[in-house]
């Protein structure tokens, strides 16, 4: 009270004998009261306003309703829920019912829940939300392809909050699930193996022999429309031109320059994954390197002084580029075969080559997602042999999970890791390959007939529309004569 005495004394008048204190009491009593009568008047108003409308918060075009929370669930592999809501505040309560790890993300504006363990739940808040459609789905590699995706609607006339809406896969539960319907969707998919699809990679790229006998590799990084199957055409993120980028293979003791011109939207570099570079040429911005901005060239120059099986790809936001497509096989001298060693009472003889030699890499994500060589089933490449064919493959993972590559009827002997040569080979007819990892097996196709090669995780290879993603095949004739 002293203090607004203080600040008024200038224009308050003379005590009246009472004190300044029944001054300051009638003028806050004034002031309650004038407060009292804005509340009332603004609930009048508002009273007004809602009967004249019919008391609907979105009854105009893009109206926003109060806060709304959305009950979603998470489970192998789709996502099932509230899909519909009024504009306003949304929040969604995410529950993982699945077996493993799922996360949710709102595409359009980038919103991600944690990753949720199985029973784990989380509120991911979205803010307030125009009308239209949001693309939910889950980030986890192959978790999207095979089903978990889903749109919400934000709509003035949103089904009740409660009425759960299905995303995400056909649920075979539901009375309108018809076996014969789903045999014929997946064998009609299947049937369709092999089909055409534009462009190829893994080409190998032949280098230009300088003066002093260098080998140089011209590489262009840019993006690229990639048919990865069927109609199925991508933002793919290429090296000349291809998903994969082209092969580079030199021998030992060659020396090797990489020119790289880089007409992508941000900057970039290339690391030499397994291979033996000096520091300054190990491709890792800003460390050994400045970044190579859009537009310029960079050449790297390097000894191959040692037996690799390895790869490239880029290292500066490889988040985005190299689950997109930059990726490629680079190979120095001859594969570490096994030759005159018995294993498991199968001798490799002396003399060893095999019939055919291939990269077979691995993908996950991004926009190639799922496949093999670039390419999804049934745009995979099939391999044709006759029957008694060696085959040698080096697996590469490029992607952002493992993959068991099964390998129907032939068991695959499995000889080096990462390019050096195990002491002790083994067979096996699976091969788990984790991210960034190379596995180089040989194979030989004695029985005639078409045997499935494919990545074991079911749900990287079929879903309710099919068979897709990392599949292909074996088709191997009766040998001649």
């Amino acid at each position: 009270m002293t203090v607004l005495e203080d600040s008024s004394a200038s224009s308050a008048p003379e005590s009246d004998g009472n004190g300044g204190g029944g001054l300051v009491f009638i003028g806050m009593a004034g002031l309650l009261i004038a407060l009292v009568a804005t509340v009332v008047i603004i609930g009048l108003i508002g009273l007004l306003r809602d009967e004249s409308d019919g008391g609907g918060a979105t009854g105009g075009e893009g109206a926003s309703a109060g806060p709304t929370t959305l009950g979603l669930t998470l489970s192998e592999f789709k996502i099932e829920g509230e899909l519909e809501a009024a504009p306003g505040d949304v929040s969604l309560l995410v529950t993982n019912n699945g077996s493993q790890q799922h996360n949710l993300v709102v595409r359009e504006t980038g919103a991600e829940s944690p990753m949720l363990n199985t029973g784990e739940n989380a509120t991911l808040a979205l803010g307030t939300l125009e009308v239209g459609t949001y693309e939910l789905y889950c980030s986890v590699a192959g978790h999207a392809e095979s089903g978990m995706v889903a749109p919400l609607n934000i709509t003035n006339d949103p089904a009740p909050t409660g009425e759960a809406a299905a995303g995400g896969t056909h649920d075979h539960n539901s009375p309108d699930f018809d076996a014969d319907e789903m045999d014929a969707i997946m064998v009609n998919s299947m049937l369709e193996f092999p089909a055409e699809t534009d462009g190829k990679g893994n080409q190998i790229l032949e280098p230009e022999i300088l003066p002093d006998g260098t080998k140089l590799f011209k590489l262009e990084a840019s993006i690229i429309d990639w048919e990865v199957a069927p109609g199925q055409i991508v933002e793919g993120w290429a090296y000349n031109g291809q998903i994969p980028g082209p092969q580079i293979i030199v021998d030992v003791g060659d020396n090797v320059q990489v020119e790289l011109t880089n007409n992508t939207p941000m900057g970039t570099d290339i690391h030499w994954h397994g291979i033996r570079t000096p520091n300054d040429q190990d491709g890792v911005s800003p460390f050994t390197q400045n970044p190579i901005k859009t537009g310029e060239v960079f050449t790297y120059e390097f000894v191959a002084d040692r037996a690799s099986i390895g790869m490239y790809h880029a290292h500066l936001h490889s988040q985005i580029s190299v689950p997109n497509g930059m990726f490629g096989a680079f190979r120095i001298g001859d594969r570490p075969y096994p030759r005159g060693e018995t294993i498991s009472g199968i001798t490799i003889a002396e003399d060893f080559e095999p019939d055919v030699e291939l990269p077979m890499i691995l993908n996950d994500a991004g926009t190639v997602g799922l496949t093999l060589n670039g390419k999804s089933f049934p745009g995979t490449e099939p391999l044709v042999l006759e029957a008694g064919d060696w085959v040698a493959a080096d697996y590469y993972n490029e992607g952002l999970t493992a993959h068991p590559m099964h390998q129907h009827q032939f068991p695959q002997l499995v000889y080096a890791k990462d390019g050096i040569p195990l002491d002790y080979p083994y067979w096996a007819d699976t091969v788990n390959v984790a991210p960034g990892e190379r596995y180089s097996v040989i194979y030989q196709a004695t029985d005639p007939g078409v045997w499935v090669w494919h990545c074991h995780i079911l749900t990287h290879v079929e879903r309710d529309t099919g068979m897709f993603g990392m599949v292909t095949a074996l088709v191997v004739n009766p040998a001649e004569g």
